[in-house]
Protein backbone atom coordinates (compact mmCIF):
# COMPACT_ATOMS: atom_id res chain seq x y z
CA UNK A 1 0.00 0.00 0.00
CA UNK A 2 1.48 3.39 -1.05
CA UNK A 3 2.61 6.05 1.65
CA UNK A 4 -0.06 8.43 0.97
CA UNK A 5 -3.06 5.76 0.95
CA UNK A 6 -1.75 4.85 4.34
CA UNK A 7 -1.48 8.46 5.32
CA UNK A 8 -5.28 8.86 4.02
CA UNK A 9 -6.75 6.35 5.93
CA UNK A 10 -4.97 7.35 8.90
CA UNK A 11 -5.63 11.01 8.41
CA UNK A 12 -9.57 10.06 8.10
CA UNK A 13 -9.44 7.62 11.38
CA UNK A 14 -8.09 10.73 13.41
CA UNK A 15 -10.77 13.18 11.84
CA UNK A 16 -13.62 10.51 12.66
CA UNK A 17 -11.99 11.17 16.10
CA UNK A 18 -11.39 13.92 16.34
CA UNK A 19 -15.16 14.26 15.78
CA UNK A 20 -16.44 12.01 17.88
CA UNK A 21 -14.37 13.53 21.05
CA UNK A 22 -15.61 17.00 19.82
CA UNK A 23 -12.01 18.04 19.79
CA UNK A 24 -11.33 18.18 15.68
CA UNK A 25 -10.48 22.34 16.08
CA UNK A 26 -8.05 21.46 18.55
CA UNK A 27 -6.42 18.47 16.60
CA UNK A 28 -6.49 20.99 13.55
CA UNK A 29 -4.28 22.86 15.34
CA UNK A 30 -1.89 20.08 16.32
CA UNK A 31 -1.51 19.14 13.49
CA UNK A 32 -0.60 22.49 11.99
CA UNK A 33 2.06 22.82 15.02
CA UNK A 34 3.59 19.49 14.04
CA UNK A 35 3.71 20.33 10.52
CA UNK A 36 4.89 23.24 10.92
CA UNK A 37 7.76 21.81 13.64
CA UNK A 38 8.66 19.15 10.75
CA UNK A 39 9.33 21.91 8.35
CA UNK A 40 11.37 24.21 10.58
CA UNK A 41 13.38 20.77 11.77
CA UNK A 42 14.16 18.28 9.16
CA UNK A 43 16.09 15.85 11.75
CA UNK A 44 12.73 15.41 13.69
CA UNK A 45 11.69 13.86 10.86
CA UNK A 46 14.86 11.62 9.55
CA UNK A 47 14.11 10.15 13.26
CA UNK A 48 10.73 9.26 12.71
CA UNK A 49 11.01 7.64 9.22
CA UNK A 50 14.77 6.02 10.61
CA UNK A 51 13.53 2.05 10.67
CA UNK A 52 16.45 1.81 12.64
CA UNK A 53 15.33 3.95 16.09
CA UNK A 54 13.65 2.38 18.61
CA UNK A 55 9.64 3.06 18.93
CA UNK A 56 10.46 3.94 22.61
CA UNK A 57 13.13 6.47 21.62
CA UNK A 58 10.90 8.07 18.89
CA UNK A 59 7.64 8.14 21.06
CA UNK A 60 10.20 9.79 24.16
CA UNK A 61 11.46 12.29 21.73
CA UNK A 62 7.60 13.22 20.51
CA UNK A 63 6.51 13.50 24.21
CA UNK A 64 9.01 16.08 25.09
CA UNK A 65 8.49 17.85 21.95
CA UNK A 66 4.98 17.93 21.76
CA UNK A 67 3.18 16.72 25.14
CA UNK A 68 1.31 19.72 26.81
CA UNK A 69 1.61 21.41 23.24
CA UNK A 70 -1.38 19.29 22.28
CA UNK A 71 -4.53 17.59 22.66
CA UNK A 72 -4.26 14.43 24.38
CA UNK A 73 -6.24 12.90 21.18
CA UNK A 74 -3.07 14.01 19.23
CA UNK A 75 -0.28 12.42 21.26
CA UNK A 76 -2.44 9.07 21.33
CA UNK A 77 -2.70 9.14 17.92
CA UNK A 78 1.24 9.73 17.49
CA UNK A 79 2.56 7.39 20.05
CA UNK A 80 -0.33 5.00 17.92
CA UNK A 81 1.33 5.56 14.65
CA UNK A 82 4.71 5.31 16.09
CA UNK A 83 3.81 1.54 17.91
CA UNK A 84 2.14 0.59 14.38
CA UNK A 85 5.23 1.13 12.72
CA UNK A 86 4.15 3.85 10.83
CA UNK A 87 5.89 7.02 12.54
CA UNK A 88 7.05 7.86 8.20
CA UNK A 89 3.85 8.21 7.83
CA UNK A 90 3.21 10.90 10.58
CA UNK A 91 3.97 14.28 8.74
CA UNK A 92 1.71 13.38 5.28
CA UNK A 93 -0.89 12.16 7.79
CA UNK A 94 -0.83 15.74 9.48
CA UNK A 95 -1.00 16.97 5.93
CA UNK A 96 -3.83 14.78 4.80
CA UNK A 97 -5.75 15.95 8.16
CA UNK A 98 -5.66 19.18 7.36
CA UNK A 99 -6.49 18.53 3.65
CA UNK A 100 -9.60 17.34 4.68
CA UNK A 101 -10.27 19.79 7.40
CA UNK A 102 -10.35 22.21 5.06
CA UNK A 103 -12.97 19.56 3.01
CA UNK A 104 -15.02 19.35 5.76
CA UNK A 105 -15.05 23.20 6.93
CA UNK A 106 -15.28 24.85 3.06
CA UNK A 107 -11.87 26.38 3.15
CA UNK A 108 -10.17 27.00 -0.19
CA UNK A 109 -6.32 27.67 -0.27
CA UNK A 110 -5.49 29.50 -2.95
CA UNK A 111 -2.53 31.15 -4.08
CA UNK A 112 -1.66 34.37 -6.44
CA UNK A 113 1.80 35.10 -7.39
CA UNK A 114 1.88 38.40 -9.21
CA UNK A 115 4.82 40.85 -11.01
CA UNK A 116 4.21 43.32 -7.77
CA UNK A 117 2.63 43.29 -4.56
CA UNK A 118 -0.63 43.56 -4.81
CA UNK A 119 -3.03 46.11 -3.12
CA UNK A 120 -5.51 45.25 -0.41
CA UNK A 121 -8.08 46.42 -2.87
CA UNK A 122 -7.02 43.62 -5.47
CA UNK A 123 -6.60 40.59 -3.28
CA UNK A 124 -10.13 41.16 -1.97
CA UNK A 125 -11.40 41.19 -5.32
CA UNK A 126 -9.55 38.07 -5.82
CA UNK A 127 -10.97 36.33 -2.34
CA UNK A 128 -14.90 38.03 -3.48
CA UNK A 129 -14.42 36.50 -7.23
CA UNK A 130 -12.29 32.83 -5.60
CA UNK A 131 -15.71 32.63 -2.79
CA UNK A 132 -18.04 33.68 -5.54
CA UNK A 133 -16.99 30.46 -7.55
CA UNK A 134 -16.25 28.17 -4.60
CA UNK A 135 -19.12 28.70 -2.01
CA UNK A 136 -15.78 28.62 0.14
CA UNK A 137 -13.99 30.47 2.84
CA UNK A 138 -10.81 31.85 1.05
CA UNK A 139 -7.48 31.94 2.56
CA UNK A 140 -5.44 33.89 -0.26
CA UNK A 141 -1.70 33.19 -0.05
CA UNK A 142 0.70 36.20 -2.36
CA UNK A 143 4.11 35.78 -4.11
CA UNK A 144 5.70 38.40 -6.10
CA UNK A 145 7.57 37.22 -9.25
CA UNK A 146 9.03 39.48 -11.19
CA UNK A 147 9.89 37.40 -13.93
CA UNK A 148 6.14 37.87 -14.95
CA UNK A 149 6.54 41.14 -15.89
CA UNK A 150 2.96 41.99 -15.58
CA UNK A 151 -0.49 40.32 -14.69
CA UNK A 152 -0.78 37.41 -12.48
CA UNK A 153 -1.11 33.67 -11.72
CA UNK A 154 -4.07 31.98 -9.66
CA UNK A 155 -3.57 28.63 -8.52
CA UNK A 156 -6.90 27.60 -6.55
CA UNK A 157 -6.43 23.73 -5.86
CA UNK A 158 -5.86 21.68 -9.23
CA UNK A 159 -7.26 24.85 -11.13
CA UNK A 160 -5.01 27.65 -12.66
CA UNK A 161 -5.97 30.83 -14.26
CA UNK A 162 -2.55 32.64 -16.11
CA UNK A 163 -2.71 36.48 -17.30
CA UNK A 164 1.06 36.96 -16.91
CA UNK A 165 2.18 38.91 -19.79
CA UNK A 166 5.24 36.22 -19.93
CA UNK A 167 3.07 33.70 -20.29
CA UNK A 168 1.27 35.69 -23.23
CA UNK A 169 4.67 36.22 -24.80
CA UNK A 170 5.68 32.69 -24.70
CA UNK A 171 2.46 31.65 -26.11
CA UNK A 172 2.53 34.46 -28.92
CA UNK A 173 6.36 33.14 -29.43
CA UNK A 174 5.26 29.63 -29.71
CA UNK A 175 2.41 30.76 -32.54
CA UNK A 176 5.07 32.68 -34.44
CA UNK A 177 7.43 29.79 -34.47
CA UNK A 178 4.55 27.16 -35.73
CA UNK A 179 3.49 30.04 -38.41
CA UNK A 180 6.62 30.27 -39.70
CA UNK A 181 7.12 26.35 -40.48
Amino acid sequence: MSEITVAIRYAKSIIDLAIEQKALEQVNNDMEFFIRTIKANSELNAVLVNPIIYHDKKINILEAIFNGKVSPVTMAFFKLMVNKNRAEVLYPAALEFVNQYDVINNIVKATVVSATELSEANKKTIIADVQASTKGTVILTTKVDPALIGGFILTVGDMQVDTSISSSLTKLKKEFSQAAI
